[in-house]
Parts: C-alpha cells; sequence; structure tokens
C-alpha cells in the first residue's frame, strides 16, 4: 500500500478542524496534514505533546551508541593575539604565496590565447578552492543518542497541557494489528512555551582509565590460518596482461592536436 493511498484515505475519515497525525512506534511522523513534517520526528515537531507522552509513560527514552562517529576538533583560542611565527615558517610561507602568485600569472598571460581564458578558469579554481579549504577538522569518537520507543502495554492515551494561557487536548491510539499511532490535538492552543524534544547527538567523554579498558577489550585482528594466494579454476595466464597493453596513436596525438590547433578551429 502507497502511502499516498493511505493519506488520501486518512484525511477522508478524520475532520479537518484537528491536527491528525499517524507516527511509527519510534515517534516519526508517517502523515501530516502538512507535507513538510513527513518523515520528522515528533518531539521536533511539537515538543509539549511528546514530552507528556513521555511523562505518562506512552513512550520511553532508551540510549544509543554509535562506536564509530566522526566528532569536531574541540576549539582552542586563549587568547585573540596572533600565534608567534618563526623566521623559517615565514620564509616558507612567503615562498609558497610568492610560487601561487607566479603560476597564476604564467597561466593569464601565456602566449596562446586558449591558455588565457583556461587561466582565468583555473584561477577562479584556485582561489574557490583555497577559500573552502578551511574545514572541520574531525576525529574518531563515541556519540550516544536518545532513541524513543513505544510502550506497547499502554495503547491508548490522552490528556490536556497547560500551556500557560491556554489547554492543549491531545488524544493517542494504537492503530490495531501495526506499529502505528494516531494522535489527534487541538491546533488553536500554541504551546511553543515547551522546548522541542530532539534526538542530537552528543560525544561521549572517557577519562583516561575507562578509555585504556575499551581499547584493551577490542578483538584484535588477526591473519587467516592458511593461505589463499591461488584457485584450483583459475587461469594464470589470465593474469598479469595489463603491462602489455600498448596505447592507440591516434588517441594518444589528439589531445595535443586540440592544443595545438587555433580556437577557432575547435568552435
Amino acid at each position: 500500500m502507497k502511502v499516498e493511498f493511505l493519506q488520501r484515505q486518512f484525511w477522508a475519515a478524520t475532520e479537518q478542524d484537528l491536527d491528525c497525525f499517524v507516527i511509527d512506534n519510534n515517534g516519526f511522523i508517517l502523515i501530516s496534514e502538512r507535507s513538510q513534517e513527513t518523515g520528522r520526528f515528533l518531539g521536533e515537531v511539537d515538543g509539549a505533546v511528546m514530552t507528556q507522552l513521555l511523562n505518562m509513560g506512552m513512550f520511553k527514552q532508551v540510549t544509543m551508541y554509535d562506536y564509530q562517529a566522526m566528532c569536531k576538533l574541540p576549539d582552542h583560542h586563549p587568547s585573540a593575539a596572533q600565534p608567534l611565527v618563526s623566521p623559517i615558517s615565514a620564509l616558507l610561507m612567503a615562498t609558497r604565496w610568492l610560487m601561487s602568485e607566479l603560476l597564476l600569472f604564467l597561466l593569464e598571460w601565456s602566449a596562446w590565447g586558449s591558455w588565457h581564458d583556461r587561466g582565468a578558469e583555473a584561477k577562479t579554481v584556485f582561489h574557490h578552492s583555497h577559500k573552502h579549504k578551511k574545514q572541520d577538522l574531525l576525529h574518531p569518537c563515541d556519540t550516544e543518542y536518545p532513541v524513543f520507543v513505544h510502550q506497547t502495554a499502554i495503547q491508548e492515551t490522552n490528556g490536556i497541557i497547560d500551556c500557560g494561557g491556554c489547554q492543549k487536548i491531545f488524544v493517542m491510539q494504537q492503530i490495531p494489528k501495526s506499529n502505528l499511532l494516531l494522535l489527534v490535538t487541538d491546533p488553536t492552543c500554541d504551546c511553543s512555551v515547551f522546548p522541542p524534544v530532539l534526538q542530537e547527538a552528543t560525544e561521549v567523554k572517557y577519562n583516561a582509565s575507562v578509555k585504556c579498558d575499551r581499547m584493551r577489550s577490542q578483538k584484535p585482528r588477526r591473519r587467516p590460518d592458511s593461505c589463499h594466494a591461488f584457485h584450483p579454476e583459475e587461469n594464470a595466464q589470465d593474469c598479469g596482461g595489463a603491462s602489455d597493453t600498448t596505447a592507440w596513436l591516434p588517441l594518444f596525438l589528439l589531445p595535443l592536436g586540440a592544443w595545438v590547433l587555433p580556437p577557432q578551429l575547435l568552435r
């Protein structure tokens, strides 16, 4: 069954003056009146309802771990002063700058006109790549993030959320023979005072002893007991023939001709 068909049948059977959602057992929205909410986590869309469902035991928070994550290196800026540069480092930086400027000069003022256009393109690509070269440095790390699971013992619940100036009513019921839940809320009450419930991952900080224990507990890789360097059905004469491959002369001369011919003939 396609989601579009299920959504049409759902809207035909529900009242349109209410906010109706179909979510899965992990709290992700499958059907919503607003298409931009489909696929998002309910706690991100409506933090008030998700917080109340957690307090009532309809959902349970479980912590999951990612042992193959990549985290940003912490920024260390003890002061705003520029770091001291040694004379050798300054000389290397000046030499690198002079070489890059000389390369751009040769690309721009080459004797061939086609090289002039390509030199301008190369200069643009060069400056663009250097402009975006500075990226965040990442390092392997362990992260933890919350996951929310529906407690099947509670198949139906309802409640009233006090949002300050108004009260928000909601009803949730499990759809029979599925892992889906139907959520109906009152759209007239603004509960933006409640913060959203997010699933952001955070880096796990280990002390020295725990880190050493984790490194010792990792299983070391070991080589197989026997060597499998060949297969009885493999024809050894078919291997190693790449060194006998020769270049086709017309194909080899084609790029050279593209550089030598005037640009007017190539257009």
